[in-house]
C-alpha cells in the first residue's frame, strides 16, 4: 500500500472510530433520558406508590433499550455500557484502541442525558443524589445483574440481529424487579445516576461500590463469553 493510500486508509479508520464513538454518546444520552425521565414522570404520577413507579420506570427503560439497540446497533454496536465495551474487546469483538473513545463517549453521553432530563422536567441541572444504595446485598445484586446482562447479549449472537435488542430490553425490565439494586449493570449509568436526586438516583458515595461490583461481574462472566464466540 502506498504512503498516500495508507494515510487515506488510516484517516478513514479514524473517521469511523469517531463516528462510532459519537453514536455511543447519543445512544447513551437517550438511554439516561429514558431512565431518569421516566423515573421522574413515574414518581410524579404514581402518588407515592413506589411499586407502581418502579414498574413504569422498568417498562420505559426496557422499551428505550430495544429502540436504541435497533437504531444504533449497526453504527457502533449500541454498547451504551463500558462493561459491554470491555467485554467486546476482551473477546475479540472490538479493538482495544477503540475502548477509551467508547467509554469516554458513554460517560459523557450519560451525564448529558441526565442533564437533559432535568431540563425537561424543570429541575436544577446540577445536583447530587441522596438515594442510599449500598451494602453487600446491593453489590451482589450488581454482580448478578452484570453477569446476566452480558450472558444475554453474547448468548443472543446465535440468533438473528433483532433478537438481541428485544432480549436485552426484556432482561433489564425483569432485572429491575429481581435484583435488590434494580439492575444498574453499567458503570456509565451509575456515574450519571449519581448526578440526579430523583427516583433513579444513587448517592455519589455509593457509586464506586456499584462500579466495582459491575467489574467483578464482568470478570466472572468472561470465561463464559469466550466460550460463546
Amino acid at each position: 500500500m502506498s504512503s498516500v493510500a495508507s494515510a487515506a486508509h488510516h484517516h478513514s479508520l479514524s473517521r469511523s472510530a469517531v463516528g462510532a464513538a459519537f453514536a455511543e454518546l447519543v445512544a447513551t444520552a437517550f438511554l439516561l433520558i429514558g431512565v431518569v425521565g421516566s423515573g421522574i414522570m413515574a414518581e410524579r404520577l404514581c402518588g407515592g406508590n413506589v411499586g407502581l413507579a418502579l414498574l413504569a420506570n422498568a417498562v420505559a427503560t426496557g422499551g428505550v433499550l430495544v429502540a436504541l439497540i435497533l437504531a444504533f446497533g449497526p453504527h457502533s454496536g449500541a454498547h451504551m455500557n463500558p462493561a459491554v465495551t470491555l467485554a467486546a474487546a476482551a473477546t475479540g469483538g472490538l479493538r482495544w484502541h477503540a475502548v477509551p473513545g467508547y467509554v469516554a463517549a458513554q460517560i459523557t453521553g450519560a451525564i448529558v442525558g441526565v442533564w437533559l432530563a432535568h431540563i425537561m422536567f424543570a429541575l436544577p441541572i446540577l445536583q447530587f443524589s441522596t438515594h442510599i444504595r449500598t451494602g453487600l446485598p446491593q453489590w451482589v445484586a450488581e454482580i448478578v445483574a452484570t453477569f446476566g446482562l452480558l450472558s444475554v447479549i453474547w448468548g443472543c449472537r446465535a440468533h438473528r440481529e433483532p433478537v438481541t435488542a428485544f432480549a436485552v430490553g426484556a432482561y433489564i425490565t425483569g432485572a429491575y424487579w429481581f435484583t435488590a439494586s434494580t439492575s444498574f449493570a453499567n458503570p456509565a449509568v451509575t456515574i450519571a445516576r449519581a448526578l440526579t436526586d430523583t427516583f433513579a438516583g444513587i448517592r455519589p458515595l455509593d457509586a464506586p461500590g456499584f462500579i466495582v461490583a459491575q467489574l467483578v461481574g464482568l470478570a466472572l462472566v468472561l470465561p463464559l463469553l469466550r466460550g460463546m464466540r
